[in-house]
């Protein structure tokens, strides 16, 4: 089956600029040739896109599907299937906004993956890490201070797996952990390295694990030729993950210049995540976010368009994630607009696309249009290189392709062939 999308403006995921009048050519689920008549000799189907902007597959590098409530204390209670299906409409969503690729950080399975594989429903390709590892007491322990552990949700000799996080502790059992976690399908490996606003214990400046429980991690990632991830919101803790290997922060909050400037000499990825705070000051209240979080909340909030100029002077490589758990997904593109004061549209859709399939290590093959790439595309009205609104104060795509099949149209049909 060819497809060819003809007439679009393109934005190819690693440029600055729109490539007018282009022809995207889609053989099964790879692109076979983009350019200026590409699309010459025909296809199966054509698609006029009458001027619209063809983009890469959005890709949000930070999602939880399994955290179907803010409050993930009592998300630790409701029943895995529960949350299956919440994830489906979850990914369902998110492939509807454009996202064509979802990296979870806490929570995804195989079985969810699985089940996107085989097509008993639609979504983006889900990338995953199976549970987040977190310390007793750390960011990813979710029991308040007097749970007791042989009462709440069954731990056992302080060990504990939650629906989102693993909480254990010390070098062996975190290698043990690893590779179980690889085992069953895991892509990577994500760890809190400080703590969290989302726990309700424990300050969001702790460095609970140790640098030879840090080491340990890193270690058996790079061994398993596999990449690990670290939670991280003060500087110190960012500092800290980066001098020991961790090849990505997520959220990085806090971070300062000379701890920025050591990500970029490293080459450490960094994924920001904005929108949620923004989200969580509004709605999170009235949705059940422990008061202690809105606390923290507090305490982070100020630093974040700081931490995102620091990033930007700095030049490091910044990623593109959401962090929105529960009903807050349905802002998952207020993410672009949280970023316009500091990037630039083009830096903040190279972030959506091509930086991501960077941290995934799936550079060339997601993120971009270029001949090989998997045919994961959308056409929007508009041109977001001038107006970022065109996707997060705009409708939906009016056409998302992942893998070279159309799993939204909402194109008209005149001008199609």
């Amino acid at each position: 089956m060819i497809t060819v999308l003809r007439n679009a403006r393109v934005f190819d995921g690693t440029g600055d600029a729109l490539a007018a009048d282009w022809d995207v050519v889609v053989e099964g689920e790879r692109i076979r040739a983009c350019g200026r008549g590409a699309g010459a000799a025909g296809g199966d189907r054509v698609i006029d896109c009458a001027g619209r902007t063809l983009l890469p597959g959005l890709i949000d590098a930070h999602v939880h599907v399994y955290a179907m409530e803010v409050n993930l204390l009592r998300n630790e209670g409701r029943p895995l299937s529960l949350l299956a299906h919440r994830a489906r409409a979850m990914l369902e969503n998110a492939l509807t906004r454009g996202f064509t690729t979802v990296r979870d950080c806490g929570g995804a399975d195989f079985g969810l993956a699985l089940a996107l594989e085989q097509g008993w429903f639609t979504g983006p390709r889900l990338f995953f890490c199976g549970p987040m590892l977190s310390q007793t007491g750390g960011h990813g322990d979710f029991r308040l201070p007097h749970d007791r552990a042989a009462a709440a949700f069954g731990w056992e000799c302080g060990c504990r797996a939650g629906h989102i996080a693993v909480t254990v502790d010390g070098e062996d059992a975190l290698r043990k952990a690893i590779r179980d976690i690889l085992r069953r399908g895991a892509s990577f490996i994500k760890f809190a390295a400080s703590g969290g606003v989302t726990s309700v214990g424990g300050a969001i400046d702790a460095l609970p694990f140790a640098d030879a429980e840090i080491r340990a991690i890193v270690d058996e990632t790079v061994r398993h030729k596999v990449y690990c991830t670290a939670h991280c919101h003060p500087d110190a803790g960012i500092r800290r993950a980066i001098e020991l290997g961790v090849h990505c922060i997520e959220h990085a909050t806090m971070i300062g210049p000379e701890t920025a400037r050591l990500a970029a000499q490293r080459g450490t990825f960094v994924v920001p995540t904005v929108a949620v705070i923004a989200a969580i000051e509004r709605h999170g209240a009235a949705l059940g976010y422990a008061p202690e979080s809105l606390a923290k909340l507090a305490v982070v909030r100020p630093a974040v368009e700081a931490g995102l100029v620091n990033l930007r002077e700095a030049g490091v490589t910044v990623g593109f994630g959401s962090d929105l758990l529960g009903p807050l997904e349905a802002h998952q593109m207020q993410e672009f607009a949280a970023r316009e004061g500091v990037f630039t549209p083009a830096e903040i859709l190279r972030q959506a696309t091509s930086v991501n399939a960077r941290i995934l290590g799936r550079a060339g093959e997601l993120g971009v249009i270029a001949p090989g790439a998997l045919a994961d595309l959308i056409v929007v009205d508009g041109d977001p290189l001038r107006d970022l609104g065109v996707l997060h104060r705009g409708p939906p795509p009016a056409l998302v392709m992942r893998g070279g099949a159309v799993v939204r149209d909402a194109m008209q049909a005149a001008g199609r062939a």
